[in-house]
């Protein structure tokens, strides 16, 4: 009898995670995504508005603080804020000189994220270059990761990284050999040029077609390396935004290819926003100035700012040094006028409430315009060109990225004012039927109506 309650309860789950499996969700994030791109027909996003006007839209979407890349992706796959996920920047905190390390590890996360969530469903899941998850719990992953120089002369190698962290361990050479054609160190996956867009589009259209995830999610960067260049506009940002359109579009063909395409919901969205900048200040200068950060003598240092374009956060050595911090409070409110209306400071209260750095004593906000450096030398401000971003989600709109969502389960015609960037998760957990605790709202009316 026991045995046979056994093999019930196991043909239950097995029928359960099959019915779970035929839905499916494509998560794409255009890196740099901002609202005015699909809203505004003239940046021909042509397929992505063909899907926004058959589903749901957003105005807005705010952001994780720092609005950069790695702790915006993990926000969107944890439905929680940096305070609480774990992944406070893109590169971790090393007043002693910066490595070019960032966060790629997924066990640095310090929360349950959709990856597990699915994984302890029985769902296959997939990612293509997604941020925070090399040695994650995904069947199908080629994540984002870097094998820095390890001598003179040597250069980076995105290639030889993504193969090595590759699961399983042939998947790299397979897309190579079905999907994309060989890479090259100089050509194919860099960011510099158009092709990287294309071939991790490419390798995320095969992974569908050959393994039909029931989570795939998608990261696509070259948008963000030319608005950092020209800014909000320009030839190059104007030609990226359409090459993430088409990007998608591969997707979407998969899926149809793959037969899954009437299953499949695919939400749009994006990391951050950009601002044109012209000034920097240096916050560190300022610290080497006090005697509490020595360039030429790092091992000394008292205090260090970690900056993230738009913000810029304060670290000591000893976070117990009150002294330290009254010292650069008083230093920040005696610089000159024309350097206090770059930017303002988030004290402990506002740096909680922001839900960033538990680590960090105070923050500072750039105003839109104004960027931080990391350098301890030179002069406090440098002129400054191109874009970024960073900066604190609620200071201005600009700043806000996006979110379309259209497909199986998904109501057409509701628009969103605005959400949180932690309300991406609970809406993708709700469509996969996974159980995952976040702080994100799920929105009902963006869903279609249960059948009764």
């Amino acid at each position: 009898m026991k045995k046979l309650f056994t093999l019930i309860a196991l043909s239950w789950l097995s029928s359960a995670s099959v019915h779970a499996q035929e839905n499916h969700v494509v998560l794409i994030s255009i890196d740099g995504l901002r609202p005015e791109f699909y809203l505004d027909p003239q940046w021909g996003m042509v397929n992505v508005r063909q899907g926004m006007q058959k589903g749901a839209y957003a105005e807005g979407v705010r952001g994780s603080f720092p609005t950069v890349t790695y702790p915006s992706h993990t926000t969107i796959v944890s439905g929680v804020l940096p305070a609480k996920h774990g992944i406070y920047y893109n590169t971790p905190v090393e007043p002693l000189g910066v490595s070019g390390k960032w966060f790629w590890y997924y066990k640095d996360i310090k929360v349950p994220t959709l990856w597990t969530a699915a994984k302890d469903a029985g769902l296959t899941t997939a990612g293509v270059s997604w941020p925070v998850t090399v040695g994650a719990p995904i069947n199908y992953n080629l994540p984002e990761y870097v094998i820095l120089p390890q001598g003179k002369g040597e250069k980076k190698d995105e290639i030889k990284a993504m193969s090595q962290e590759s699961n399983p361990k042939e998947l790299f050479q397979e897309v190579q050999d079905y999907a994309v054609g060989k890479f090259s160190a100089e050509y194919g996956a860099t960011v510099d040029f158009y092709t990287s867009d294309q071939n991790k589009s490419r390798m995320a259209a095969y992974i569908i077609k050959r393994y039909k995830p029931a989570f795939l999610a998608i990261h696509i960067a070259l948008l963000d390396h030319f608005e950092h260049e020209q800014g909000r506009d320009g030839d190059k940002v104007r030609s990226a935004i359409v090459g993430a359109d088409v990007a998608i579009k591969t997707i979407m063909d998969a899926a149809e290819v793959a037969g899954i395409s009437k299953n499949t919901t695919f939400i749009v969205t994006g990391d951050h926003g950009f601002v044109n900048i012209h000034t920097q200040f240096k916050p560190n200068v300022m610290l080497a100035k006090l005697g509490l950060y020595d360039d030429a003598n790092k091992n000394a240092w008292k205090a260090y700012f970690q900056q993230s374009g738009g913000s810029a956060f304060l670290h000591l050595r000893d976070p117990k040094d009150k002294a330290s911090v009254e010292k650069i409070k008083q230093a920040l409110n005696q610089l000159p006028d024309g350097i206090k209306r770059m930017f303002h400071v988030l004290d402990k209260t506002a740096l909680t409430n922001a839900q960033g750095d538990p680590n960090a004593l105070i923050a500072l906000a750039a105003y839109q315009g104004f960027s931080f450096g990391a350098s301890a030398t030179g002069d406090m401000t440098a002129p400054a060109n191109g874009g970024t971003h960073g900066y604190l989600p609620t200071d201005f709109k600009e700043i806000q990225t996006g979110f379309v969502a259209f497909g199986k389960g998904i109501k057409p015609g509701a628009v969103l004012p605005l959400i949180g960037q932690e309300d991406i998760a609970p809406l993708i957990a709700k469509l996969l039927n996974l159980n995952l605790k976040t702080d994100g709202v799920l929105y009902p009316g963006i869903l279609t109506p249960a059948k009764k």
